[in-house]
């Protein structure tokens, strides 16, 4: 057998195994959990700036950038903007590997392959920190409700001259909002990309994990997406390249890094 191959089935096979090993995704549910007491996920950064995110995560936002490809990617909620960098960074990469490709010389500000950002709070001190970095050129920001419609009317005509475009919503984790989200902005997702809702396990966790918070559960991204995907499915959407619009849960990505803040958050367009 073709070595390659085979190495392929084989990381099929272990992915297929998690996802049936009970035991072993309950064991990842309570260190997320548990991790949440000690803050982890806001302890890395990637390139310098702050990203609050579990590694894990970061991990499938590369493997998800690499084969999708996309040329824009729309991100609501910036904090402290460590996830614009990351995503900037994977274009940043695309655009070298094409160039290095096609044996031609790169023009790192040449390149049309973009990251919006959007939050309702840029603090000052974060918009300094990534209005200075090196990658700044590949981010657009944006300030304002990510669900107010001159921002969401902003953002689709910024999506106009895309071809493939990718979402991940990370904002205000209200049922209400997420929702809100996933019907201004899923449908510029593109066939084969992915919509990700980031913090769906808050419907996983204790009620008193999120006491301080306007969301908990029964109120979350995860109901957000349920709901979203119920009308997908009663009622019918279109993308906004005027095909049906629909979404599998890619639960592979999550059986893959068993670890995740973000389960049934995975959307692909199918």
């Amino acid at each position: 057998m073709d070595p390659v191959e085979d190495f392929r089935k084989r990381v099929a096979r272990n992915i297929k195994g998690i996802g049936e090993d009970r035991d072993f995704l309950g064991l990842s549910n309570i260190w997320v959990r548990e991790s949440i007491r000690h803050e982890y996920a806001q302890n890395f950064t990637w390139l310098g700036r702050p990203i609050i995110q579990v590694p894990q995560d970061t991990y499938a936002i590369q493997e998800l950038i690499w084969s999708c490809r996309p040329d824009l990617v729309i991100e609501t909620g910036i904090a402290h903007g460590g996830s614009l960098i990351m995503s900037a960074s994977m274009l940043a990469m695309l655009d070298y590997c094409d160039a290095a490709a096609a044996g031609t010389t790169l023009d790192p500000r040449a390149s049309r392959r973009k990251v919006v950002g959007i939050d309702i709070d840029i603090r000052a001190h974060n918009r300094v920190g990534i209005e200075s970095h090196p990658l700044a050129h590949k981010i657009t920001l944006l300030q304002g409700s990510s669900v107010a419609p001159e921002i969401v009317d902003e953002v689709k005509a910024i999506a106009k001259g895309y071809d493939r475009i990718m979402l991940f919503l990370d904002s205000n984790h209200t049922h209400e909002h997420v929702l809100a989200e996933l019907e201004a902005y899923a449908p510029l997702t593109t066939k084969g990309s992915y919509c990700v809702v980031w913090d769906t396990g808050v419907e996983d966790l204790p009620n008193e994990m999120c006491s301080n918070r306007p969301w908990g559960k029964g109120d979350n991204p995860k109901t957000a997406v349920w709901e979203y995907m119920k009308r997908l499915s009663d009622e019918g959407r279109m993308a906004a390249d005027g095909e049906k619009l629909a979404f599998d849960y890619d639960h592979t990505i999550e059986h893959k890094i068993a670890i995740t803040a973000s389960p049934d958050g995975f959307l692909r367009r199918v």
